[in-house]
């Protein structure tokens, strides 16, 4: 029995539907002429175009996301042109926090003067400048893995084993014996490099590993003292402390410079981390890698030529500890890129100064404690600057609202064939007529 058998016209109960199988047209509709109504209720009618995109979606990328900043914006951008922010990073948290760093390590070293005059003349003063160079060194080059995004865990042992090489060998000639310390350093960094940018592998990992073969190497030997005559840098204290200080002031200043920041920052974890970031970042971040052990082995040598008796039992470890401390510490994000100028400096002075304070109140602190309290707070310094240190336009835009297709802020706009008003989008089709033939009887919602 057929839904439209003829024997059930007419009964109480039956509707007869209009039939829009065909042309889409009402057989019964008197006040819309038909040729008309085929155009406008044929199929393909109205073609995609004509309902045009949501006014903020020419701001969005895929999945929501802003939109790569344009050609005329990247002059501005400290990331690589693809993930970058528009705007310059705020340096003034950097300066911020160097003013505090300056306070804290200038109340410490009054307290160390009214606890120890003497430790801060003659012998004593020379100490306290040398071993802040050692550790500055050392700090340095981990501050430059960090920057490049690529901590380099391995510098305290690539400067302990430097130093007990450079101890062993220091009777063939000074200059000989640093120059092959260097270049097995420059080796042990090449191997961590290309671990990392080849096959794209965290850092951190890489390193820990070379420390810890550095470790069984370390463990393998007995105390090592420089040869007798040697170079002796306790005459030239200041001139050491100053050259470190030289170093971290060029290479902050460096740093400041948006294309510098935003080269060596090319290895900044974004996204997905399968995904590399080109041969331009896995060059930098190669450089740093191998800069860093370079800096590590010279701090190496120094300890070697300031305390003339190296010993294996020193591992290195914490001295990889008090570096990463004072990088952080020093306003250098731990996730790479940002950092300041003179933060490095002034929070190494303050760890030594602490240790030294220390001691003169008869309450040593243990060096790996102290490592340990540096980094804890500069894991808060980084994310003090990270939270501040953002361009202000991308700040903006994370707080600019999502779009609503509700909103009645965009009412009565016209966007190709619709308008959109308080209650949505609507089509600009013809008015519908008031004849009680069409839509009295045959309303749409109701099916």
């Amino acid at each position: 029995m057929a839904y439209d058998d003829s024997r059930f016209r007419g009964e109480p109960g039956f509707r007869d539907e209009p039939d829009f199988r065909v042309t889409g047209v009402p057989e019964d509709a008197p006040t819309l002429d038909r040729t008309a109504a085929s155009s406008i209720y044929a199929p393909g009618s109205y073609p995609v175009s004509d309902y045009g995109p949501p006014p903020s979606e020419n701001t969005l990328g895929i999945g929501g996301r802003r939109a790569a900043p344009s050609a005329a914006q990247l002059d501005e951008v400290f990331d690589d042109p693809e993930h970058g922010e528009p705007g310059r990073d705020r340096m003034i948290v950097h300066i911020i926090w160097e003013v505090v760093l300056l306070l804290a390590a200038a109340s410490v070293i009054f307290l160390l003067r009214d606890a120890d005059p003497a430790a801060l003349r003659g012998t004593t003063l020379r100490d306290l400048l040398l071993q802040a160079a050692e550790f500055g060194i050392v700090a340095l080059g981990v501050g430059l893995s960090l920057r490049a995004g690529a901590v380099n865990l391995a510098a305290g042992p690539t400067a302990i084993a430097a130093a007990l090489f450079f101890a062993d060998n220091s009777d063939g000639g000074l200059l000989v014996t640093a120059g092959i310390t260097a270049l097995v350093a420059l080796g042990v960094g090449t191997v961590i490099a290309v671990v990392v940018t080849a096959f794209h592998v965290p850092s951190w990992a890489a390193s820990l590993a070379a420390a810890l073969a550095l470790l069984v190497w370390i463990n393998q030997h007995r105390p090592e003292e420089v040869a007798k005559g040697a170079y002796d840098p306790q005459s030239h204290a200041w001139y050491w402390f100053a050259g470190f200080a030289a170093l971290a002031l060029i290479g902050g200043i460096l740093g400041a410079f948006k294309p510098v920041r935003r080269a060596v920052g090319r290895f900044r974890p974004i996204g997905d981390p399968a995904r590399r970031r080109g041969g331009t970042a896995a060059v930098l971040t190669a450089l740093a890698l191998v800069g860093s052990s370079l800096l590590a082995a010279g701090a190496g040598i120094l300890i070697a030529l300031d305390h003339r008796n190296v010993s294996p039992a020193d591992d290195g470890l914490a001295l990889t500890g008090i570096a990463l401390g004072a990088a952080l510490l020093g306003g250098t994000s731990a996730y790479g890129r940002r950092g300041g100028v003179l933060g490095t400096v002034l929070s190494t002075v303050l760890i030594v100064a602490v240790l030294r304070y220390s001691a003169a109140e008869n309450r040593e602190i243990k060096l790996l404690t102290l490592a340990a309290a540096a980094i804890g707070a500069g894991l808060v310094v980084t994310r003090l600057v990270e939270a501040f240190g953002r361009p202000r336009t991308a700040i903006d835009h994370d707080e600019e609202p999502e779009w609503n297709p509700n909103s009645t802020a965009m009412s009565g706009e016209n966007t190709g064939g619709w308008s959109r008003t308080g209650g949505g989008w609507t089509s600009q089709l013809p008015a519908r007529t008031t004849d009680e033939g069409w839509g009295a009887q045959e309303r749409w919602s109701t099916r």
